[in-house]
């Protein structure tokens, strides 16, 4: 999907509270923006942001971090996020980066409908490639948990075999997560599919 580029949107960004400005100096040590030792919740491609901010708002005894690679994007999400809100962050980086900007210290990751990338050439690029969860296992602390969504049936198939060969426990699988009942906060994706009754897939993983 095209974004309409907001002028000088990385300035814009870096003058708003919530935004982590230089994220790789906390290394290993994000708690300390936190100012508590409360596990962190990393969402990598946050999109519009409500997603993370819901989570964050229902659970503020857990810490959030957002990371966006899209400027216009971030800009538009922290434009509906009151920086009252304490227990939630953002980085603008790519997610090749993640392993510059943590180590050992993510307790929840959320894959949330990742770009599928579906051309066979572009497949090095999805968020579930062997190469990201590698970086994944780098930055995840002992027992931590992956949830991963997508609309598309391919590339849940292909993430699941990722995460097998990766290394990492199904813990739950769904093939049509809200067919009984909504029980978890949905993404804008997701109440879009949910509403054309489209089948969202779903896992979520340990990591061994």
């Amino acid at each position: 999907m095209r974004v309409r580029k907001v002028p000088d949107a990385e300035i814009k960004i870096f003058n708003h509270p919530l935004v982590i400005k230089d994220s790789q100096q906390y290394r290993e040590a994000h708690y300390k923006l936190f100012q508590n030792q409360n596990p962190i919740h990393l969402e990598i491609g946050m999109g519009k942001g409500g997603f993370i901010l819901q989570k964050a708002i229902e659970n503020p005894h857990l810490n959030f971090i957002g990371l966006e690679k899209d400027a216009s994007i971030l800009y538009r999400a922290l434009a509906k996020i009151s920086p009252e809100i304490k227990n939630v962050r953002f980085i603008l980086a790519d997610a090749n980066k993640i392993t510059e900007i943590f180590d050992d210290e993510i307790s929840v990751l959320y894959l949330n409908f990742s770009d599928p990338w579906p051309k066979n050439r572009h497949h090095q690029r999805r968020l579930t490639n062997l190469t990201f969860l590698k970086k994944y296992q780098l930055i995840l602390k002992k027992k931590a948990v992956i949830i991963f969504k997508t609309d598309n049936k391919s590339f849940f198939d292909y993430s699941l075999e990722q995460f097998t060969i990766g290394g990492f426990k199904v813990i739950e699988k769904s093939l049509n997560l809200h067919q009984k009942q909504i029980t978890q906060i949905m993404t804008e994706y997701e109440k879009k599919f949910h509403q054309k009754k489209l089948p969202i897939y779903y896992l979520k993983l340990s990591v061994n």
